[in-house]
């Protein structure tokens, strides 16, 4: 028995001490590190880049009635969704008969102040106003936001006071422009701030735009073509994924393709984002992702929306 009673006691001392050797020590607590002055910019900047998205919403076209919403009224970048705006100044221009589609514009030394997207534009060349549309709506060249502008109202500044002007008048409250391009602020460009916007907003905008059926024929337009500043021939693919990507696209049940518009951004700060707007049985449906971490989430969220809106209103 003693034997036995040595023998345990053995075994006991032996797995004591081999757990003693296997178990890790305990860290010591440490305090969290304060944020660097670059993470601190991070977390801002997440806030109008984020996934889903920063808001969404959809709605029918014709009677403003919302169908889904989700952070509707949060702000966000627009980037190149922006160029909505531009347009839209551009067509009451033209409406009201200040120049035509025909009309050319000369380039001026500010088209220097664009980074890509462009169509190739430097000072002194010019382009007809139907091909600077083209290239602004489907290229989404920042060089023919700039031309367009100082046209329309004879200086950049001038016409980024007619944008913000016109918001006030459409009643978006939360929008404020800093340039036509929707490009970052940035001394090269002259840029303030970022240009600020919101789902409910941009709905508001959306549906002025597309009482002008022109707009159609640029965003609905999956390859453009215009003549440059040099007098070539310049081809190029609409942004928008849900209208030129096979994958992306909504059908319609009579196999028809939905989608004619409108207007897709991007900048690092603020994310992916999309007007999207379509039509199903002579019913049309408007949708708005912004902020979205990727174009891949923005384009899945924008057309599953559309395809449920849609079928809301066109049953």
């Amino acid at each position: 028995m003693r034997a036995v009673a040595v023998a345990f006691a053995a075994l006991f001392a032996f797995a004591t001490a081999h757990a003693a050797v296997k178990r890790p020590a305990k860290p010591a607590a440490r305090t969290p590190a304060r944020p660097t002055a670059q993470a601190a910019v991070q977390l801002a900047q997440n806030a109008h880049r984020r996934s889903p998205y920063v808001g969404a919403l959809s709605a029918n076209a014709e009677t403003g009635e919302i169908l889904f919403a989700d952070n509707a009224d949060a702000e966000a970048y627009p980037a190149s969704v922006t160029k909505l705006m531009t347009a839209l100044l551009v067509l009451e221009d033209i409406e009201a008969k200040k120049y035509t589609f025909e009309t050319r514009v000369t380039a001026t030394d500010e088209v220097y102040k664009c980074e890509p997207s462009v169509v190739g534009l430097k000072a002194g060349q010019s382009m007809t106003v139907d091909d600077l549309l083209m290239s602004l709506m489907v290229k989404s060249a920042n060089d023919a936001a700039i031309a367009l502008g100082v046209n329309s109202a004879g200086s950049l500044d001038a016409f980024v006071e007619r944008m913000n002007a016109r918001a006030a008048e459409l009643g978006m409250a939360h929008t404020r422009y800093y340039n036509p391009t929707g490009l970052p602020p940035k001394k090269s460009n002259g840029t303030k701030a970022f240009n600020v916007t919101t789902c409910s907003d941009q709905l508001k905008l959306a549906r002025r735009i597309l009482t002008m059926p022109r707009i159609l024929r640029y965003t609905a337009t999956k390859i453009g073509e215009v003549t440059d500043g040099r007098g070539e021939k310049l081809r190029f693919v609409n942004h928008n994924n849900v209208l030129v990507k096979d994958k992306r696209k909504v059908i319609n049940p009579d196999g028809s393709e939905a989608v004619d518009g409108l207007k897709t951004g991007y900048i690092d700060a603020g994310g992916s984002s999309v007007v999207l707007t379509g039509k199903r049985k002579g019913k049309r449906a408007i949708v708005i992702v912004l902020g979205s971490s990727s174009s891949g989430e923005r384009d899945e969220n924008a057309a599953r929306l559309l395809e449920d809106a849609l079928g809301a209103i066109a049953w």
